[in-house]
């Protein structure tokens, strides 16, 4: 039984000769099925048009997801890149002053945050005039002050790395910049047996750098390799 072909024979050719250049078309296939359904009527179900649209939503969904997977390798790979050149700017310092300076100007601007501030424990209320040199990165406190800070006066495990919005007590660690930081991230310093605790503090503008659901591996090691490069300037 022949037929009369009703389009153009040259792209009836170019079909036949590479029929997959319209299976590979979501755009044609969609509306061949939506011919085919309307010549069926409406009291006949096509199971082939529900089985297309339901694979179509389905490689949607695993291209959604290779495209989250692939941006968070990134962001992972970006961010392990920012903590390797701010340890390796540390490690460069050979004076103390010359660690704080860089830690509150090269590093602050490397890791992308706002304000850097070092908080150390000690029982002399009496500041040593000479740390005015360094600026105000470096903050002298009480005992106490650290853990206070950390857990808000409340009753809790004290943890090496909390993200979190900014909390009314952050004026005391950023001073007149207080009110335009949103964010913070606090890493807990240990200088060993019979030392009192230090903190690390990185502030940001932004309320949503530093949130509680983030990954804390990255800033754990940077705590740690800070505890060794501090330890040169403590003994």
């Amino acid at each position: 039984m022949s037929s009369t072909p009703l389009i153009e024979p040259s792209v009836r050719e170019k079909i036949i000769a590479d029929p997959n250049t319209l299976l590979e078309d979501a755009d044609i296939m969609r509306a061949l099925v939506a011919a085919n359904e309307r010549s069926m009527g409406n009291n006949v179900v096509d199971l082939r048009g529900i089985a297309m649209e339901r694979l179509e939503a389905r490689l949607d969904r695993l291209e959604d997801t290779h495209r989250s997977v692939i941006a968070a390798a990134y962001e992972n790979l970006a961010g392990t890149n920012q903590i390797h050149r701010a340890v390796l700017k540390l490690m460069d310092s050979t004076k103390f002053e010359e660690f704080l300076h860089d830690l509150g100007a090269e590093v602050a601007e490397i890791l992308r945050v706002d304000v850097m501030r070092l908080v150390l424990e000690s029982e002399i209320s009496t500041p040593d005039p000479s740390l005015a040199k360094v600026g105000d990165v470096l903050s002298v406190a009480a005992p106490g002050f650290i853990a206070d800070y950390l857990t808000q006066g409340r009753s809790q495990h004290l943890r090496q790395v909390t993200l979190r919005q900014v909390q009314p007590e952050a004026a005391t660690i950023y001073g007149e910049k207080a009110e335009y930081i949103r964010s913070e991230a606090c890493l807990l310093l240990d200088w060993g047996a019979g030392r009192l605790p230090g903190m690390l503090v990185m502030g940001a503008e932004d309320p949503h750098q530093f949130s509680a659901q983030q990954g804390t591996d990255l800033l754990a090691f940077l705590a740690g390799v800070f505890e060794r490069t501090m330890r040169r300037w403590l003994s």
